[in-house]
């Protein structure tokens, strides 16, 4: 498989002098470590796991978590804290769109989140097909935060599995893939995404509820969450993270470990919010104490050098502690088990 779409910035440009070259390399350099920048202001989770992505993947990754967070912003926070009203907030969602796809095209942005991004999706091959999904779910966002089941799949598809298969084009960029093994990581990546965002969804019920006047889960009353509706939807997650956890021992090396650590982060989540009442969810934000965190890491890291130690030639010894399932919980699906 070979998703690379354009030349990359190293390949000097015909008729370009090498002042110019220069000058644009200063400016990728520039337009990254902004990228980086933006990353580290907000999530101490994702940044734990990016430092453990390699070298040659872990840029890239930020730069497209970091045009993810200036896109959320929009929707969700510093706009509304400067004053923007919803409409023009679509309209700065929308120039953002425009501007990112142009970006993509010509390689240029004078942003340079978005020209970070930019320079991702041409290496990566990362196209339209991700980029207008993703934009779409923000635009929603912005709309009454009413979700049926499929309006609620299609929002989940375009605000984290998208993001994940951008993701999956960096890891595997330059590497040759069977078609078959392409089908499985990127329904790992999609399956991996959505457990992101579902735990997500109940993480921030309380803020979404009152702030934000948003009811994701569907079936839900705003403001009420019920033990059966609760069950039902970590039901779903659990299973999306069991689907996930069957390809990511088979990612390259540069990304394998640190996928693993979101993975179990958030496997974790899911056991605490299970453990938590429904009605507590509605007041409390459920999280991962520090030194959880820290043996969380611990443990992937070692399961990741293990499979390094492992696989020779074209065989793989797998190490029977990665291959243990999430706990099954008796199914209750019910109104909150829609995505």
């Amino acid at each position: 498989m070979e998703h690379r779409i354009e030349r990359r910035r190293e390949d000097p440009l015909p008729g370009a002098s090498s002042s110019d070259s220069a000058s644009a390399a200063r400016y990728d350099r520039a337009a990254r470590v902004s990228a980086a920048t933006v990353i580290r202001q907000y999530s101490t989770s994702f940044g734990m796991a990016c430092t453990l992505l390699g070298r040659e993947v872990r840029t890239p990754v930020r730069c497209i978590y970091a045009l993810v967070r200036v896109a959320d912003e929009i929707v969700d926070g510093a706009s509304a804290g400067a004053g923007v009203d919803p409409g023009a907030a679509r309209q700065l969602l929308d120039d953002l769109e425009r501007e990112t796809l142009t970006a993509v095209a010509s390689g240029f942005s004078t942003n340079l989140v978005v020209h970070a991004f930019a320079l991702t999706c041409r290496q990566a091959g990362i196209g339209p097909d991700l980029i207008r999904p993703f934009f779409a779910s923000m635009r929603a966002d912005l709309g009454d935060g009413e979700h049926c089941a499929d309006s609620l799949k299609t929002y989940v598809y375009g605000s984290a599995e998208v993001v994940g298969l951008m993701c999956l084009r960096v890891f595997l960029a330059g590497r040759p893939v069977t078609p078959e093994q392409e089908q499985d990581f990127e329904r790992g990546a999609r399956r991996l995404g959505a457990a992101f965002q579902k735990v997500n969804f109940l993480r921030d019920l309380s803020e979404d509820y009152t702030r934000l006047g948003r009811a994701y889960l569907p079936g839900t009353v705003r403001g009420q969450l019920t033990e059966h509706a609760k069950a039902g939807f970590l039901d779903e997650i659990d299973d999306d993270l069991a689907a996930a956890r069957t390809v990511i021992d088979d990612l390259p090396s540069s990304a394998r470990t640190a996928v693993l650590v979101a993975h179990d982060l958030f496997a974790e989540l899911s056991h605490r919010l299970r453990a938590a009442e429904a009605s507590q969810l509605l007041v409390t934000r459920v999280r991962v104490p520090d030194g959880r965190k820290v043996a969380i890491v611990l443990r992937a890291t070692t399961a990741g050098t293990w499979r390094t130690l492992t696989t020779t030639g074209g065989s793989r010894l797998r190490d029977p502690r990665n291959t243990r399932e999430l706990p099954r919980h008796r199914r209750t699906r019910g109104p909150g088990a829609g995505a």
